[in-house]
């Protein structure tokens, strides 16, 4: 059942796994500590917007947490009393009017991909979300995991008020499995705010805290995750994401072969042995 004995070419395992401690983000803040990873949009004075650039650094960062060896799970927040405003009215809202359809839709296929990136890395991702979160940060919110909130959220799928449609990064395929069909397509079809309190009641929050505790809060939550076994937690994430697609007999299938993969790891046998000790199991991810 081990395979901890097993010879592992070392070029290919430099070549497959990353350590992203020392990562330089451009447009947000990143930092590493402990297996977690946390994402600051760091623009406070105009509510965390974001831009062509960020959108695409948050794609290729979600995209390389494939392959990074020392994150377990990742936690997404905003600088100041916001989490994130949407694209930045003076530098995309502005811009798109100009460009013709093929970069527009270049534009929309990116910022589809950066959710994409999101929903397809192994780590579960934990939004902190405090005050405005609308447009974009709504669905980068909606795109986690798990979302903590506080009483002053404000999270608007505002896209029907700036003449666009609700189907917005993945917002009619998504947050329909978050909060119902019936729910979804009010926020989607009015663009009105749910409030923290509404929101923590339709199950788009898993739960609310005071603003003070909300990053403290998250990040606990997340380095809990990491204390579990991660990569059974990655089977976890991607079968959540596959079933969709699924019928019963489908995901029963997909379900027996993603489990018989994890109880080939070590952290199945640790945790046998830590039951018939009578302990705690550490888990370490393998």
């Amino acid at each position: 059942m081990s395979s901890s004995n097993k010879a592992v070419d070392p070029a290919l395992q430099a070549g497959n796994r990353i350590e992203m401690a020392g990562y330089a983000a451009e447009h947000f803040h990143w930092a590493v500590d402990n297996g977690v990873a946390v994402i600051t949009l760091n623009r406070p004075e105009r509510k965390n917007p974001l831009t062509f650039s960020s959108y695409a650094e948050l794609r290729d960062t979600f995209g390389k947490l494939k392959y990074a060896s020392d994150v377990k799970a990742v936690v997404i927040t905003g600088a100041g009393e916001n989490f994130c405003s949407g694209g930045d009215v003076h530098e995309i809202i502005g811009p798109l009017i100009d460009l013709p359809a093929p970069d527009l839709l270049m534009f929309t296929r990116m910022t589809g991909d950066a959710v994409k990136a999101m929903r397809t890395c192994p780590q579960p991702i934990v939004a902190a979300v405090d005050g405005v979160c609308a447009g974009a940060g709504a669905i980068l919110a909606m795109a986690s995991d798990l979302r903590i909130g506080t009483a002053r959220s404000k999270t608007a799928f505002l896209f029907n008020r700036v003449g666009l449609a609700g189907c917005d990064m993945g917002a009619c395929a998504i947050l329909p499995r978050i909060i119902g069909q019936g729910r979804a397509s009010e926020l989607l079809y009015t663009g009105r705010s749910m409030s923290g309190d509404e929101g923590e009641r339709w199950g788009f929050f898993n739960r609310l805290v005071e603003p003070q505790a909300l990053r403290d809060e998250a990040v606990k939550l997340a380095a809990n995750l990491v204390q579990g076994p991660t990569f059974a937690n990655g089977i976890t994430k991607t079968m959540l994401h596959q079933e969709w697609t699924m019928t019963i007999e489908q995901a029963l299938e997909a379900e027996a072969q993603a489990q018989a993969i994890c109880m080939m790891t070590e952290d199945y046998n640790r945790a046998y042995r830590a039951f018939v000790a009578k302990q705690k199991p550490k888990f370490e991810g393998n």
